[in-house]
């Protein structure tokens, strides 16, 4: 494949991020005011890293790209099934459950034993759960783990 395919999948991943910051700002304020770190700081945050990573494939494309055939085409197709699945299921399961799941088939898919990739994403989920629910005040969904 020539460079004219990184351009391409750059100015798709630019239109994705455009419409995810879009969507993040979308967010109602807060009851209580504006706040200096709301619900759309980390999605705005993740927009523009893509923003930047789709404008450097564009403008600086690989002119030796070679796109993945056979196996590797198929562990990276899987990796997109999971993420898209991960989003499905992120409220009804709530984030340490989605989140364990999806880093845990992702690492295992990568090499890791299937035991450590899955205590490894529980481990991941359960400290990014604690760091945005308490530290920074930002609720995830907690689904089926939700106390009434």
């Amino acid at each position: 494949m020539t460079s004219l395919g990184d351009r391409i999948l750059g100015l798709g991943l630019l239109v994705l991020a455009v419409a995810y910051g879009w969507a993040a700002q979308q967010w109602p304020e807060p009851f209580g005011g504006a706040e200096t770190v709301g619900p759309e700081t980390f999605p705005t945050m993740l927009a523009v890293v893509l923003v930047a990573g789709s404008l450097y494939l564009m403008i600086k494309p690989d002119p030796d790209a070679q796109w993945p055939v056979g196996k590797s085409a198929a562990e990276l197709g899987i990796s997109l099934v999971v993420l898209v699945v991960y989003t499905l299921l992120l409220e009804p399961l709530g984030f340490v459950i989605a989140t364990t799941l999806a880093v845990g088939t992702l690492s295992w898919r990568m090499g890791a034993a299937p035991r450590p990739a899955f205590l490894t994403g529980l481990l991941s989920a359960v400290v990014v759960f604690v760091l945005f629910n308490y530290g920074l005040s930002l609720s995830l969904p907690a689904g089926l783990l939700e106390v009434h």
